[in-house]
């Protein structure tokens, strides 16, 4: 997909020169863009078949930076089914916080997804409301019986309990996925609901969390499924105290010029000092 998009690479070769010649090439062929999309169908659902049984109806693919080209994916996959699992901002930057963090403040590393990520998911949910599913994760950890039986409905399947169980004796080859989650929980638990109140203890990150919340919006906010006023009210009832506060000044501080000049990618080029001739400018 970032074939076709001038913004987002940061690459050895001319990235925007390579869309414009993409784009040059796509004019050419009957249909535009959308031959184009159509191989990139027809690429994915080879390799998809490729590493699946001959029975399987569905391959799934989540993946969170897809939210990155969710309206492509939609419009390259017009048959697809897309579901929308929504859940608390806050539990989401504090489930980031202690998976990836092991409890350090760590959010600079993810403002893609908690910006970017929330606000295009939004957008695309918002232009394809019609044709996808949405539900929240309190619901699906909770085993809400109507909102399942929604899910399994839109999916064509007959609804079965049991499959609510069964889940993590599902065994995934690889290195990826969510591995600790799949450890920590065997079966549908309702103690992430308000976990993020035990990782959001201190004023600091308390401050972060209600920033967060006035810029995500009531109307966004509403679209999945949650009200400012009461986030906010959880918020204001979380307890508060002094962990972490000296770290998270630091981390804070750092995180921001960690963005601003991105020092991974100046540290490559810095290994390169030694071979002048091999240290050349990414666009």
């Amino acid at each position: 997909m970032y074939a076709v998009r001038e913004e987002g690479c940061y690459a050895e070769y001319g990235h925007r020169l390579a869309v414009t010649a993409v784009d040059d090439f796509c004019a050419q062929l009957p249909a535009g863009r959308a031959d184009y999309l159509a191989s990139v169908r027809a690429f994915a659902l080879d390799l998809y078949g490729k590493a699946s049984s001959g029975k399987a109806r569905y391959f799934v693919d989540k993946t969170p930076r897809y939210h990155l080209i969710a309206n492509d994916i939609m419009d390259a996959f017009p048959e697809g089914k897309f579901i929308f699992l929504w859940r608390n901002p806050l539990a989401v930057a504090a489930s980031i916080v202690d998976t990836f963090g092991c409890g350090k403040w760590n959010l600079f590393h993810f403002y893609i997804d908690l910006f970017d990520g929330l606000e295009n998911l939004v957008d695309a949910f918002g232009q394809h409301r019609d044709s996808v599913f949405s539900m929240s994760f309190e619901d699906l950890v909770t085993g809400n019986k109507h909102e399942l039986e929604r899910l399994f409905d839109y999916l064509g399947f007959t609804f079965d309990e049991a499959k609510l169980a069964g889940f993590g004796d599902v065994e995934l080859a690889g290195k990826m996925g969510d591995v600790g989650g799949r450890q920590a929980y065997g079966q549908l638990s309702t103690e992430p609901l308000s976990k993020w109140q035990q990782t959001m203890h201190n004023p600091l990150r308390q401050a972060w969390c209600r920033r967060y919340l006035h810029w995500v919006g009531a109307e966004r906010l509403a679209l999945m499924g949650y009200e400012l006023g009461d986030l906010l009210q959880a918020l204001d009832a979380t307890p508060s105290g002094a962990k972490h506060v000296g770290s998270d000044m630091l981390r804070l501080a750092y995180g921001g010029m960690f963005r601003l000049f991105q020092p991974h990618i100046f540290r490559k080029q810095l290994a390169l000092a030694g071979k002048a001739h091999r240290i050349h400018a990414h666009t």
